[in-house]
């Protein structure tokens, strides 16, 4: 050992004893870190009904004739109709809006034809836009006592439906965050009893889109308004 290699091969033992050790604490460092990592990831849903606030109702009358200016008479009288009708249920002029009727020759028509018939028709919209939802869910089933003074309701646009709108959603965020995030903590709760854990800090969590829907197709004044917050919490010994 007088040529040197004796303190290289010491060197070289302590060398290696050193890593060894070394390893031995970061293996436990990671098990550790491994250990406070486990986390559990759950869903809470918050869900309530609630009324609609503000309802669209477009109403459409028809009306036709062999004369153009006899036509635009009868839309005349039918919108004063019309209008003395709502204004009748309750409805201010504000939340009343009149549409220009819109005429239509058959006989200018590309495809048209100028065999006998009724040449001219007139369609015109009426619109209620407004807060009183019960007015006008009202309104909608007296419709029928125009129909008997001669206003054909429909035309073109028969399917065109009432929309009922909830814009209140500011006002339940709130209580419905924390319902969902209440919601998603206990199924959290339950999953570390069962595993034989216990539940940590929260390590992300996420609030997902509210949406609104109507309650079903018979009731659209009612909205079912639902949230979903996902929460991902760790887990202990």
């Amino acid at each position: 050992m007088t040529n040197g290699h004796g303190p290289a091969f010491m060197l070289g033992i302590f060398l290696c004893l050193g890593l060894v050790g070394l390893g031995t604490i970061l293996g436990s460092s990671i098990l550790r870190v491994k250990g406070y990592e486990r986390v559990v990831t759950v869903k809470g849903l918050a869900e309530r009904e609630v009324p609609a606030d503000i309802a669209v109702w477009p109403i459409t009358f028809a009306s036709a004739h062999n004369d153009v200016a006899a036509l635009y008479t009868t839309m005349e009288e039918n919108t004063k109709l019309v209008l003395a009708f709502l204004r009748e249920a309750g409805f201010s002029a504000a939340e009343i809006t009149t549409a220009a009727p819109v005429v239509t020759d058959k006989f200018a028509q590309r495809y048209g034809t100028q065999e006998p018939g009724v040449r001219y028709t007139a369609q015109q919209t009426i619109t209620v836009y407004s807060h009183q939802i019960d007015v006008v869910r009202a309104s909608q089933t007296r419709l029928a006592e125009l129909g008997k003074k001669g206003i054909a309701f429909g035309g073109e646009d028969y399917n065109q439906k009432t929309q009922f709108l909830f814009t209140k959603l500011n006002d339940v965020k709130p209580a419905m965050i924390e319902e969902a995030t209440r919601n998603a903590r206990a199924v959290a709760e339950k999953f570390a009893a069962d595993s034989q854990s216990r539940l940590g800090k929260i390590k992300r969590a996420s609030q997902g889109q509210f949406t609104i829907e109507d309650r079903d197709s018979n009731t659209p004044h009612i909205k079912k308004v639902r949230v979903v917050s996902t929460v991902e919490y760790y887990l202990a010994d």
